[in-house]
């Protein structure tokens, strides 16, 4: 029988709340959490280099709180979607050791006056790392719940000073096609490079995320080293991997899947119960817990996170999908 969720913004760790060592979360099984400078029980696969492990290893973090088991570290890692390296669930792990993703460096322009270059060790140098705990519900009507270690996108993107004229913000992949070899992949039906975009409320919404981490270690390749957005009331492939320009834009821009196919996959793709995908129902998930268990439960809207719904006021979400 399908468990219902309960998850309300009162079960959630107030943004407020620094926490000096890592919360022990309940029901996380063989992922138990130590002291802040430690680690979870299985080491992340990365080629970080050191200043990045020092940065995450010395985080204090300030968490949401998905009040539910964590799916296991090693599901998290071998079954995803990161089509640069294949359409295979597996693929993106089976060939991550072909990409190196540092050093890093982003570029920001756009409708913004302070543009500019900048890697991602300074990107992050001045900032505190926070740890949130957040459901992923991918457009496939699997889910997850993962603890990403970054920083608020707002802050990052206030930096570059976005001017009035800046309405949306477009994410934009690396190509290296002699490294992720599903960019040459002669039938791939991606216009590479893959691209992604927010409306800038939606950017600077406090819930919207960039991840450098997860599970207490640098994110591995496979999941979208070395930095990656990550929105939580969308499906997952908004959350664009990998990320090496951003731009602040005065027209919605293109995105990916969107471009693939319009009639199936929109520009706001929120999570909704109430809209199925042409080819499947959205109304249920299946969650990829603890210890591999997987488990039907019902979908939510927004992905449970109802703070966002005032952004969408007075749209027709099924319209606006």
């Amino acid at each position: 029988m399908a468990r219902t969720l309960i998850d309300t913004e009162n079960n959630t760790t107030p943004q407020s709340a620094f926490l000096n060592r890592r919360q022990i979360i309940q029901g996380a099984g063989a992922l138990a959490l130590t002291t802040v400078g430690g680690s979870y029980s299985m080491a992340a696969q990365s080629t970080a280099p050191t200043w990045l492990d020092k940065k995450i290893a010395s985080t204090v973090y300030r968490s949401y709180n998905a009040g539910e088991p964590l799916t296991d570290a090693q599901d998290a890692k071998q079954y995803n979607n990161f089509y640069e390296f294949g359409t295979g669930k597996g693929d993106p792990a089976k060939y991550a050791d072909e990409f190196n993703p540092y050093p890093w460096r982003i570029e920001v322009g756009g409708e913004c006056d302070n543009p500019g270059v900048i890697s991602l060790e300074d990107l992050i140098s001045s900032q505190s790392l926070e740890e949130r705990i957040y459901r992923m519900r991918c457009v496939e009507a699997w889910s997850m719940v993962l603890p990403w270690t970054g920083i608020e996108l707002g802050k990052v993107l206030r930096q570059f000073q976005p001017n009035s004229r800046a309405k949306y913000v477009a994410f934009e992949t690396i190509i290296r096609k002699d490294e992720m070899r599903g960019q040459k992949d002669p039938f791939s039906f991606i216009d590479w490079p893959y691209v992604e975009g927010l409306r800038i409320d939606e950017a600077m919404h406090p819930l919207a995320f960039l991840a450098v981490g997860m599970y207490g270690e640098a994110l591995p390749v496979q999941n979208g080293a070395p930095i990656r957005l990550v929105v939580p009331w969308k499906y997952g492939f908004k959350s664009i991997k990998s990320i090496v320009r951003i731009r602040f834009v005065d027209e919605q821009p293109p995105t990916t899947w969107n471009l693939s196919n319009a009639k199936e996959y929109g520009f706001y793709s929120n999570v909704n119960p109430g809209r199925s995908h042409p080819r499947w129902s959205q109304a249920t998930e299946r969650r990829i817990g603890a210890n591999g268990k997987i488990e039907r439960i019902p979908s939510q809207l927004f992905n449970g996170y109802p703070e966002v719904a005032s952004l969408y006021d007075k749209m027709d979400l099924g319209l606006f999908f």
